[in-house]
């Protein structure tokens, strides 16, 4: 069996896309395992599946490179709609819907010459009720709550954007960190049922941030869209920063601007086609 696919890219979080509109794709939560190896597969952060929806323009679902499902992917998503956009699938139109495990997301697009540049994503309101995310710690709020790893107090600001984030603010440079160690650390911490994904943010001195993330499922990838939107609503909720203006936020892979409102959080950045190609299963 023979499966036609694409390797797209947003900030460097890359994934493998399926157009489930023309070709079934049978085992996605192994088929990821295996092709995201970089090795003996294609190498990704995982798979991403385009499939038709009754509610939205497409539906997409996320698996992660350990085979889990994912709820949401803020880069994947802009990509998904690179994909629709640049294919014809949406005609050109460029606000576009897209179905996933945390609802439908309405993106704006901005195009050229039949091209899908980049991508404003409505990503939803923050949730920040512990309960939602989920973690376990009591109260309304998790802001700058004390959690120690390996005998050093970290502290913890906890958003989901339909998946659970924590995010810890830093003075010592993140690019000292040795994430490979410390990440699985905080994933697998029993205050999260559902694992974490971890921010490690360094305010810079023109206010922008600067993140590496840790994803559940993934490892440290190049970027993570959820978790820049995470960042920057925990850069409110920390006084770092202020609702209803731009939030530079510089990942690994490339730089993200949030944009944390009373109603939402909004999400701007670029997709990019790598290749495509044929793969024999």
């Amino acid at each position: 069996m023979k499966l036609s696919f694409t390797k797209m890219h947003g900030c460097g979080n890359s994934y493998i896309y399926f157009n489930c509109f023309e070709q079934p794709v049978p085992d996605p939560g192994p088929l990821s395992v295996r092709l995201s190896e970089p090795h003996f597969g294609i190498g990704g952060d995982g798979i991403i599946l385009i499939s038709p929806s009754d509610k939205a323009d497409a539906q997409m679902r996320i698996f992660n490179a350990d085979g889990s499902e994912g709820k949401m992917c803020g880069n994947g998503i802009r990509c998904v709609g690179k994909y629709l956009y640049d294919n014809g699938m949406v005609g050109d139109r460029t606000t576009i819907t897209v179905d996933t495990l945390s609802g439908v997301k309405t993106l704006v697009l901005t195009a050229e010459n039949g091209k899908m540049l980049s991508a404003r994503v409505d990503m939803g309101p923050a949730i920040l009720t512990p309960h939602d995310i989920p973690v376990l710690l009591a109260g309304d709020t998790v802001i700058g709550a004390p959690l120690v790893i390996d005998e050093r107090v970290y502290h913890i600001t906890c958003v989901s954007m339909g998946n659970p984030h924590c995010v810890i603010f830093l003075n010592e440079d993140i690019e000292t960190l040795d994430l490979e160690r410390l990440g699985p650390k905080f994933e697998h911490n029993t205050l999260f049922p559902e694992r974490v994904n971890t921010e490690f943010v360094n305010t810079l001195p023109d206010g922008s941030l600067k993140m590496r993330v840790w994803e559940r499922g993934s490892g440290e990838t190049w970027a993570c869209g959820t978790g820049a939107c995470a960042v920057g609503v925990a850069a409110v909720l920390t006084g770092r920063a202020e609702k209803n203006q731009d939030i530079p936020v510089h990942l690994r892979g490339g730089d993200l601007t949030v944009r944390y409102t009373e109603a939402t959080v909004f999400m701007t950045g670029a997709a990019t086609t790598v290749f495509k190609g044929e793969i024999e299963l």
